[in-house]
């Protein structure tokens, strides 16, 4: 099958949905299909605003067109909401073309949370967004649960996995301080809630691995934290490996591929019994999961690094994407050749 994918999420961002694509259309192409990614890296773009390493893509709509003409493909999947995820959306309707999405992160919260912009305003474009899809991809139970209660009708699952060969456990001393060591990895925003996690009273030392529009800020509130910045799998894998503890302090992740990665190192998971870590962590005891996090990071100390391996273990991308070819809907060749005709 010929997959075309649209993205507004790709290089040079690091992050879950980038990681996710780029893992699903490897596994994909495994499994016999054709892929094709349509991303910003085609286009003329601006920075996004306070988030300079998101690209905007500037009036895309004829060379999108072009590009889905040429390619044709069996199905279309629109990843993202973002300027090519709309104009990717307009030409299918256009067309009649039936289309998939997916909803990959708690954008309403998000945006709640930086701009102070009302759950339910975004939650409606969502809403409008989304309905014409024939199936919107959630990456977990509790968030299709989630977006049903917000009126989507269409929401089926498409889970996530680990490289289980980049992640895994080793011996690695590159994180050389106090120990234990806590450990966070991802976008340093404040959706994130990273100081949720710099300020606990934690014996041992703490380290920040990634970049963010509140890193700096963070670097001078807490000094005492040890910050890396953005690094590659190969890296990510032996900093996983030399943390006692992985901290995910998030409370808006829909999943949280960073907790399956230090999982799969054998690092012992801590954080908020919210959405991402109910749904990967469940009640396998690989993490601890506490409204005190401080509580939940000094319990994680005591889980054994083998159990949360073999936790980790349980998730595949292959498997994944396996359920992501599942839910896409053929276009029938004949009526893709009429519509562009049509146009």
């Amino acid at each position: 099958m010929k997959i075309m994918i649209v993205t507004d999420a790709w290089e040079p961002q690091v992050n879950g949905v980038v990681r996710t694509l780029k893992n699903t259309t490897r596994e994909l192409i495994a499994l016999g299909h054709r892929v094709e990614l349509l991303t910003p890296l085609e286009f003329k773009t601006i920075p996004c605003p306070t988030y300079p390493e998101i690209l905007l893509s500037l009036f895309p709509k004829r060379k999108l067109s072009r590009r889905i003409d040429e390619f044709a493909p069996d199905a279309l999947h629109i990843a993202t909401e973002g300027p090519l995820g709309l104009a990717a959306r307009r030409y299918a309707l256009a067309h009649k073309l039936p289309f998939t999405t997916a909803y990959h992160t708690r954008f309403p919260e998000y945006v709640q949370a930086r701009f102070g912009i009302p759950l339910a305003a975004t939650y409606r474009f969502l809403h409008w967004f989304h309905k014409a899809s024939l199936a919107v991809m959630a990456p977990t139970p509790v968030v299709k649960t989630d977006l049903e209660k917000f009126g989507f009708t269409n929401v089926v699952l498409w889970t996530r996995g680990v490289d289980l060969e980049i992640f895994h456990q080793m011996e690695s001393k590159v994180l050389n301080s106090a120990r234990p060591i806590f450990l966070y990895v991802g976008r340093v925003a404040v959706e994130k809630n990273v100081e949720a996690f710099l300020k606990l009273d934690l014996p041992g030392s703490k380290w920040v691995a990634g970049e963010g529009p509140a890193l700096a800020e963070l670097k001078s509130r807490y000094p005492q934290a040890n910050y890396l910045g953005v690094l590659t799998q190969a890296e990510l894998a032996k900093v996983y490996a030399a943390a006692d503890v992985f901290v995910f302090p998030s409370r808006t992740d829909t999943f949280g591929l960073v907790l399956l990665e230090a999982l799969a190192c054998g690092t012992p998971v801590a954080a908020y019994p919210v959405t991402g870590p109910i749904d990967v962590l469940g009640t396998g005891g690989a993490g601890a999961m506490h409204e005190d996090l401080r509580e939940a990071c000094l319990e994680a100390l005591k889980i054994d690094r083998q159990h949360a391996r073999a936790w980790a273990e349980r998730f595949s991308w292959a498997a994944a994407s396996a359920q992501f070819a599942a839910h896409l809907k053929p276009l029938q060749r004949e009526s893709f050749a009429e519509n562009s005709a049509a146009a």
